[in-house]
């Protein structure tokens, strides 16, 4: 960039010309890339998928589990969690082409590409914007950090090491076991 030069800053219209499945996520009007993830990241994605929807279905609920779909925020901001969760009460709220609004739960997977974003920037946008539940896996550390909602702020409500259970709020009953997790 030449000096004097200014970024240019990206909006949801911008977005929204990229192709479809580019590896890009708009974060505070930058466009962020993002290599596509291992095998490892892409196998713990595989297990929250699998054990939350054999929870749900055993409690006979209807909600809406995905891994990297936008979920659009504001103009600013676009984001493709690794994976989300919404209610069923709040399914036809929210789901339209996308996810319109904050789901209820946004779980990320940490990688040396993402950390910075995930753990500063998308938790702000997360808090900001009302997601109850923020889960951040550490595959390296492997361990886990739920941030709950209260008030509008983020506080640290539990965190679990490998070989424990770290026990979700806004899905009663459920929890994740770190040792199935991170095997």
């Amino acid at each position: 960039m030449l000096k004097g030069e200014r970024k240019k800053k990206y909006t949801a219209d911008d977005y929204m010309q990229l192709e479809e499945g580019a590896p890009f996520q708009l974060i505070n009007n930058e466009l962020i890339m993002s290599p596509s993830p291992n095998p490892f990241h892409q196998a713990i994605v595989a297990r929250l998928s699998k054990i939350m929807l054999i929870f749900l279905e055993s409690q006979q609920k209807e909600a809406y589990t995905a891994g990297s779909m936008d979920v659009v925020f504001d103009e600013n901001n676009i984001f493709q969690p690794d994976f989300l969760y919404v209610s069923e009460e709040r399914v036809g709220e929210i789901i339209k082409n996308r996810v319109e609004g904050a789901p209820d739960m946004a779980i990320e997977i940490l990688s040396p590409s993402n950390a910075y974003y995930d753990l500063i920037q998308k938790k702000e946008v997360y808090e900001k914007y009302g997601v109850k539940e923020y889960i951040i896996f550490d595959p390296i550390a492997k361990n886990a950090s739920l941030y709950a909602l209260k008030d509008g702020i983020y506080y640290l409500h539990q965190k679990a090491q490998q070989n424990e259970m770290l026990h979700s709020l806004v899905i009663p009953g459920f929890s994740f076991d770190l040792s199935y997790i991170f095997k």
